[in-house]
């Protein structure tokens, strides 16, 4: 491995800026920030009032004079200021009692990232101080962190389902032998369960709750046993406050429509690699890693979707920000792998 010789002042990063948490890797320390990706702002003095777990504590309770902004929306910013903001936030924290030093930062974002999405990312960071900017795809970043050959004559593929996006890569020799990103991914599951709850409760839940409801009863298979748990809402007829029973069939049905378009993505990149490439993946199978990745039964359905072996990389919600902080210790790897800015 090329070691990274840099001056005392200097302090290297690795960012992985999710549209649900921000991660903050350092090298020789690993994982130094894993925080909500929220910000909440008083709308009075525009005064940053929480960032963090402060501010998602704050969601759907704040008072009107405080806004709680989530400043990534499908993997990359909605809201330049708030992600100035939560960046500079993070990076300060993440440096410690040693916030004079340069800071070098590598950042993970889709690959279906735009060149105007791109610039907001880079300036972003730099107005957050940090002195040098890289981007990396996301899932070439995580399928470094998941421990791929990605530099071997072979393929890899891996599919990255985060908080906004699902990204998928088929990499060999060290580059993109395809890949695409699709903006359907943890979010979406939320989204599709408060659709759910409305619909045929007619209750109204906020996002934490419906992602409290994703984490336990979600499910891409039927489960071994039926398993149910109470919501907790606003009634929308009577519009005072209500609990329903929901099952995993309901959410496991609720979640349908945003995992077709998942499996239908991962379908055409199978379809798209050369016969080789295909071979290597149909041997060696592809590796999930995001959140999503931990969806009960996921792993099962895609290998019965696509027909290939699928497998769980050992630590998914990290694999992103490992995989950047790697790049960072081999540049020659990190500037054959960057985004263009």
């Amino acid at each position: 491995m090329l070691l990274n010789v840099l001056p005392m002042w200097s302090r290297d990063l690795a960012i992985d800026l999710g549209t649900a948490n921000t991660v903050v890797y350092e090298p020789g320390r690993g994982i130094v920030l894993d925080e909500p990706s929220v910000v909440a702002v008083n709308r009075e003095t525009e005064k940053t009032v929480a960032v963090g777990r402060a501010a998602y504590a704050m969601l759907g309770r704040a008072p009107g004079s405080i806004a709680t902004i989530r400043p990534m929306r499908d993997g990359v910013i909605a809201d330049f200021d708030a992600a100035e903001r939560m960046l500079a936030s993070f990076i300060r924290q993440a440096q410690g009692t040693t916030s004079w030093r340069r800071t070098r930062v590598v950042i993970g974002v889709p690959s279906g990232i735009t060149q105007v999405e791109r610039r907001a990312v880079i300036d972003s960071a730099r107005r957050a101080h940090a002195s040098e900017v890289h981007l990396v795809e996301e899932a070439m970043a995580a399928a470094i962190g998941a421990g791929l050959p990605v530099t071997d004559a072979s393929g890899s593929m891996v599919v990255d389902i985060g908080g906004g996006t699902t990204d998928i890569a088929v990499i060999s020799l060290g580059g993109m032998v395809y890949d695409t990103s699709v903006r359907v991914a943890g979010h979406h599951f939320d989204e599709a369960i408060t659709l759910l709850m409305r619909r045929r409760h007619g209750l109204l839940i906020g996002e934490r709750t419906a992602e409290q409801v994703k984490v336990a009863l979600g499910s891409a298979c039927p489960l071994p046993a039926p398993e149910e748990m109470e919501v907790r809402g606003r009634c929308l007829r009577e519009g005072r406050p209500r609990t329903v029973t929901v099952s995993d069939a309901e959410v496991r049905d609720a979640m349908a429509e945003p995992l077709r378009v998942i499996v239908a993505a991962i379908r055409t990149t199978l379809d798209a690699v050369p016969p080789e490439i295909a071979a290597d993946i149909a041997d060696r199978g592809l590796v999930l890693t995001g959140g999503g990745a931990l969806i009960r039964g996921i792993d099962e359905r895609l290998c019965r979707e696509t027909g290939v072996p699928v497998t769980v990389a050992d630590l998914p919600l990290t694999s992103v920000v490992v995989g950047a902080g790697r790049m960072l210790a081999d540049m020659r790897l990190l500037r054959r792998v960057a985004m263009a800015a």
